[in-house]
């Protein structure tokens, strides 16, 4: 059930994003696109509520579990930038927004875009962590935590490929070629 319901929020994820852009862009009813698209947490709690009544009821704890906060994690570390994204690219598509900028491609411009986006995915993980703990603690020492102990174990690796990424755009960065004459 929690499998389904994962893959039930993804998908009202992206048919809200697109509901809601189509309102703002192409219907040009922006108030109410943001209103569908200020559902979009509105998904998270849900998945929320029947993850904790599923432990809550006696489930034992496992990878479901620790997906369903994963998945929280990742949405709100990760969902804002999503929906920017796409944002930027209707509404140039269909409102004659501007074009998306590219990222930076050289040096210190490009070690702080990959910072910023290194701390997205960093707050993805620290709430996916904070959340699994919490289900640990909600458990208690009674019931077998090692499904949500071996998620955690897999935010901390997210977390440190991140700062290995971000750190290496920092101490070596990328150099401009140079141009010939």
């Amino acid at each position: 059930m929690i499998v389904g319901l994962i893959v039930a929020c993804e998908v009202a994820f992206w048919v809200l994003l697109a509901v809601g852009l189509t309102f703002r862009y192409v219907l040009r009813m922006p108030r109410a696109g943001l209103a569908v698209l200020l559902c979009e947490p509105l998904l998270e709690v849900v998945l929320f509520a029947v993850t904790a009544m599923d432990l809550r009821n006696g489930a034992e704890p496992d990878w479901k579990h620790g997906l369903a906060a994963v998945y929280i994690g990742f949405t709100v570390g990760l969902g804002h930038s999503m929906i920017k994204w796409a944002d930027v690219r209707v509404a140039h598509r269909f409102a004659g927004g501007p074009p998306p900028v590219k990222p930076p491609k050289y040096g210190t411009a490009r070690a702080v875009h990959e910072w910023k986006v290194a701390g997205r995915w960093i707050l993805a993980a620290v709430v996916a962590l904070a959340l699994l703990q919490a289900a640990v603690w909600y458990v208690g020492g009674d019931g077998e935590t090692e499904s949500l102990r071996a998620w955690q174990q897999r935010m901390l690796f997210v977390i440190g490929i991140n700062l290995l990424i971000a750190g290496n755009y920092t101490l070596f960065p990328k150099r401009e070629p140079a141009r010939l004459k």
